[in-house]
């Protein structure tokens, strides 16, 4: 495969990870509908030892929202970062979506890996348009 079949095999790849960050991160509107119904509809709850407080409902609900957002975030940049690869622009924002993707086993990690060893090759920096360095990074 030359350089640029390997920049677009990459580029899917974003996509791919991207939607898989996304879809994994909807797991959490679960927690935040649980929070919610806890805080709307305390009565529904009712047990033996009566309603659970409204600080559980907030935090179940909060935890939840939070775990979205940032799922739906990082799914997003590192669509957008497949987006860049592929019209060969902003390479550096795919080096460190590169290394943040580097910490979500496993995909991401081989998504990352594949990032920064591709990304940070002399070829691909002239083939963005950047000026040689020389050998140095």
């Amino acid at each position: 495969m030359n350089l640029n079949e390997q920049l677009r095999a990459l580029a899917i790849g974003h996509y791919v990870v991207g939607g898989l960050h996304a879809l994994f991160a909807c797991f959490g509107l679960i927690h935040f509908a649980v929070g919610m119904s806890f805080i709307l509809q305390p009565e529904a709850w009712n047990s033996a030892d009566g309603a659970p407080p409204s600080w559980f409902g907030l935090m179940f609900a909060g935890l939840g929202g939070a775990f979205v957002l940032f799922g739906w975030t990082l799914g997003a940049l590192t669509m957008l970062s497949g987006r860049f690869i592929q019209r060969r622009r902003h390479r550096m924002f795919s080096i460190i979506m590169g290394g943040v993707n580097c910490a979500m086993l496993p995909l991401g990690t081989v998504l990352g890996v594949f990032d920064l060893v591709l990304l940070t090759k002399e070829e691909t920096r002239r083939l963005y348009g950047e000026p040689d360095t020389g050998g140095r990074s």
